[in-house]
């Protein structure tokens, strides 16, 4: 892992892994988004790129930006003010959510009756979807080489929709994204993401399920695939204890390169585009934007805005620049 401050000193580095971080949860959110349509399967099976054809945003690096636009807009120091007066801004004004997650739905509805964090995410049946922990990287981004800062700060954004494992997860990919920025190895980067999960929580008894069959396995994908499919599923789509254990499980199978780790994570099924968004987030925090396939970058660079109507047309790598001008 790379001292901080020499890490902090090297601005060039620091834009390259704040950017890769950023547009790689982009890439993944698109990548696996299209990885589980039905046309692609039936064309492809498994796809390892991205078709002719248009690509488009999900929730995931829509929110996911609205928290890059909240840390930017507070300079870093994120207070549970900055996150409510953003959501007012830019989601709680919207009538509608087109694919917009559940979660996120429900805490709009809460707000616009009056509840503030922390029961405006607690009192939600979707609380514990994973509808934070996608949206939760540009913390780990500003927090780079501080992953005990970055649980703070996601605790801080999660709570607004979020409460137990739905923040748990959220903190978990914060804070190995925050390692991951300073080049830990995935090993320090998997035990950042244990940290703050209690270990009587359902997202630990899953995290520790993928981890002990891939280790079962001995890193075979053929003999773990499909095992890590039927123990993590939930009978709800878009969980964070079988989401967020997905995401890491693919990492812990794949992670030589951005490329192929993207890949298996998007292909993954279920919720690929979660599952991706944070793989993504987390190889180009490791391996920085020189690492990604140039033309997969101007992919997804401009969000279509299908969720979050102000996200159409930002430029995520600018943003991702933003960021990293927070990483002091």
């Amino acid at each position: 892992m790379l001292d901080r401050k020499e890490f902090v000193a090297d601005r060039a580095l620091v834009r390259d892994r704040a950017v890769g971080s950023l547009i790689g949860l982009a890439i993944g959110d698109s990548f696996g988004d299209a990885a589980r349509m039905q046309t692609n399967r039936e064309t492809y099976g498994f796809i390892t790129d991205f078709n002719a054809g248009a690509t488009w945003s999900t929730d995931d690096t829509e929110f996911a930006l609205l928290t890059a636009k909240t840390l930017i807009q507070c300079k870093g120091n994120l207070t549970s003010d900055d996150v409510v007066k953003a959501w007012f801004e830019d989601v709680v004004v919207q009538d509608e959510f087109k694919r917009g997650g559940a979660s996120e739905v429900s805490a709009a509805i809460n707000l616009r009756k009056g509840l503030r964090p922390p029961q405006s995410g607690k009192f939600s049946t979707f609380h514990m979807s994973d509808g934070t922990a996608m949206r939760i990287p540009p913390v780990g981004i500003v927090c780079a080489g501080s992953p005990k800062r970055a649980i703070e700060l996601a605790e801080i954004d999660a709570s607004i929709s979020h409460s137990d494992d739905g923040i748990w997860g959220a903190q978990a990919v914060a804070a190995a994204v925050a390692v991951a920025m300073v080049d830990g190895s995935f090993d320090e980067i998997f035990k950042a993401a244990m940290d703050p999960i209690p270990k009587d929580s359902w997202l630990y008894y899953n995290m520790r399920a993928a981890f002990s069959i891939i280790e079962k396995a001995q890193g075979n994908i053929m003999d773990c695939w499909m095992v890590l499919h039927d123990e993590l599923r939930a009978s709800t789509w878009a969980t964070t204890a079988e989401a967020i254990p997905a995401a890491f499980a693919c990492l812990a199978l794949s992670h030589k390169d951005f490329r192929s780790g993207l890949v298996l994570a998007g292909n993954f099924a279920r919720d690929a585009d979660t599952i991706g968004a944070v793989a993504g987030s987390i190889l180009g925090a490791k391996y920085g934007l020189a690492s990604i396939p140039p033309r997969w970058v101007e992919k997804v660079r401009y969000p279509s805005g299908t969720c979050l109507q102000f996200t159409k047309g930002l430029d995520v790598c600018a943003m991702g620049e933003q960021l990293a001008l927070l990483i002091r």
